[in-house]
């Protein structure tokens, strides 16, 4: 019996980008507490929460691979950056990214809920935000509203204004999932893209 995919997230963003591997999959959210515990580093968080969603839905979806991924931001001094969920957030948010290098680390989790068989991965990559003045704040916020995206901002839109440069092996990643990362993870689970559908 083949295995069915399931993306445990409610993001449309992920969603978009799990669809370019053209598998057929299906999304459920999972409920989890994603507060980070103490002294918990950004890399150890994502990925935490990636497993912890992957591993929510497992009991309610024999023989599937689940996807779990989370993204958190930190800036130079290891503060983290989360979703905004607001207006106000979001312009403080970039206050402070502004001429800043942020680090974004996306955890990944793939997991085969009918043998227990778990693969983790956390994708680092780095964007270096231009000097913004208030008023590209204001007029970047207004016109995308990213109040739910980590960094406040929109990569696979405007959010790319607000860069001067990007490093990294997987801009996907800064969307919220890294599909050569994950591509080579559901190869692992005998999944490949090119060859099934």
């Amino acid at each position: 019996m083949k295995r069915t995919i399931l993306l445990a997230s409610s993001s449309p963003y992920r969603k978009q980008l799990l669809e370019r591997l053209n598998l057929p999959f299906d999304c459920a959210s999972p409920d989890i507490d994603e507060s980070p515990t103490p002294a918990e580093n950004a890399e150890t968080l994502a990925v935490r929460l990636a497993t912890e969603k992957a591993r929510a839905l497992a009991k309610s979806h024999p023989n599937t691979l689940l996807i779990g991924s989370d993204q958190v931001a930190t800036l130079p001094d290891g503060s983290l950056l989360n979703k905004p969920n607001s207006h106000e957030q979001a312009v403080k948010q970039l206050t402070r990214s502004s001429g800043q290098c942020v680090q974004f680390c996306t955890g990944l989790a793939v997991l085969d809920s009918q043998t227990g068989d778990l693969k983790t991965h956390c994708e680092l990559f780095t964007v270096r935000f231009r000097n913004l003045s208030r008023d590209e704040i204001t007029g970047y916020l207004n016109k995308e509203q990213p109040y739910d995206c980590a960094g406040s901002f929109k990569m696979e839109g405007l959010g790319i204004t607000l860069f001067s440069s990007l490093e990294g092996q997987d801009p996907n990643s800064l969307i919220g999932l890294p599909l050569i990362a994950l591509a080579g993870m559901l190869r692992e689970f005998g999944v490949n893209p090119l060859l099934d559908n």
